[in-house]
């Protein structure tokens, strides 16, 4: 079974930055595909950022570019989310995921991923 942790998020005003973690396994933090996605009442889960283990490749929603950056520290087996100049818009429950190496690559596609975390509460003020 694999369990991710989160911390990190909280409120911020707009500009602001937050930093959310991760916490996994080695192997999952070595193999898996790896995502942040985040999801406001009403809405579908919304992928935000993701990494590909394969080559190190990284994507993002087109909305978020530019200002959010996903890491992971595999000495620590932590995966991040660096979000700079967060807005209203980016305001929304946060959750970060991991799921097995799929034929066509990793996506910003909730259903690839199969391990969630708990979810931390971003919110931003104006």
């Amino acid at each position: 079974q694999v369990q991710l942790v989160q911390s990190g998020g909280g409120s911020v005003q707009v500009g602001g930055s937050l930093r959310l973690s991760c916490a996994g396994s080695r192997y999952t933090y070595s193999t898996y595909c790896l995502g942040w996605f985040r999801q406001v009442p009403g809405k579908e889960r919304e992928g935000v950022a993701g990494l590909e283990n394969s080559d190190g490749s990284t994507a993002y929603a087109d909305s978020v570019k530019g200002r959010f950056t996903i890491s992971q520290d595999r000495t620590k087996n932590t995966l991040y989310l660096q979000m700079n100049s967060l807005n209203t818009d980016d305001i929304g429950m946060y959750y970060c995921a991991a799921g097995p190496p799929r034929p066509h690559g990793c996506t910003l596609g909730a259903a690839d991923f199969t391990y969630w975390g708990q979810g931390t509460q971003v919110t931003v003020s104006s």
